[in-house]
């Protein structure tokens, strides 16, 4: 299934199965058609990094950030390329911009180094990725408290859109929000994994199912408390139940 998650409103939009005989990247174009995207960033992982999909969002008035891996390996090349001879040659890129987060928990701290860097439409002279305007590189360094165990992540990017560093690491981090808002939550709320209905249309209307559940469960926030609590409370309490079927929220 791929679901199109809108972030600050914590609400799957719409979702798509996946045909037995094609892969994720031919229901793309499906999920974005269904979709309103002016004044929207679409965000999507290496998998959808493609030049249909980058087109095709511009065409329905949205910008995108799409990660950049092998799967478009001299277009990669060329970013990280341009990135390393900058900090090679130490010369000073006019519109490069920078920008840095510092996290700990879980053990950890992780220190992210946000670069984007605009005027990148040479990447793109025949105009293939719909105006391909700024490249972008993540570099999240990691080192455990225990362990004293260190580690390096480097991430390249392409933006429609030229963003400034700190609005390019808000893009970058709240990507992955449908991993932890949503993925993670549908798994330790509502044991997704463990759900074994498989035949026919079942999968696919569970997955509904839960979607909407979910939805109205962050909407309703009069108890405050998680969603597997939520969803407790909800099967004890009629009155609660009534309250997210109805919307009535501020009740």
């Amino acid at each position: 299934m791929i679901s199109a998650y809108a972030r600050e409103h914590g609400l799957v939009l719409t979702q798509e199965k996946v045909d037995d005989h094609t892969n994720e990247i031919m229901a793309l174009p499906d999920v974005l058609k269904r979709l309103t995207l002016a004044g929207a960033i679409v965000s999507i992982d290496a998998m959808g990094c493609q030049k249909e999909i980058a087109q095709q969002s511009k065409e329905q008035g949205g910008e995108y950030v799409l990660s950049l891996k092998g799967n478009q390996g001299k277009l990669a090349q060329e970013a990280e390329h341009h990135f390393e001879c900058a900090e090679r040659d130490q010369f000073v890129l006019l519109d490069h911009e920078t920008h840095t987060t510092v996290d700990g928990g879980h053990g950890r701290v992780e220190t992210r180094r946000y670069d984007i860097i605009g005027d990148a439409g040479w990447l793109d002279p025949k105009n293939q990725w719909g105006g391909l305007a700024a490249i972008g590189r993540v570099v999240s360094k990691r080192e455990e408290k225990c362990s004293g165990v260190k580690g390096t992540e480097t991430r390249y990017y392409i933006l429609s859109k030229r963003l400034t560093a700190a609005e390019f690491a808000e893009t970058s981090r709240s990507h992955w929000g449908i991993e932890n808002s949503l993925h993670w939550v549908l798994d330790v709320a509502f044991n997704e994994d463990a759900c074994r209905v498989y035949a026919g249309h079942a999968a696919e209307n569970f997955v509904i199912l839960r979607h909407i559940a979910l939805g109205l469960l962050k909407q309703g926030t009069r108890i405050k408390r998680g969603i597997k609590t939520r969803r407790k409370a909800a099967g004890w309490d009629e009155g609660y139940l009534l309250e997210l079927l109805k919307g009535d929220f501020h009740a």
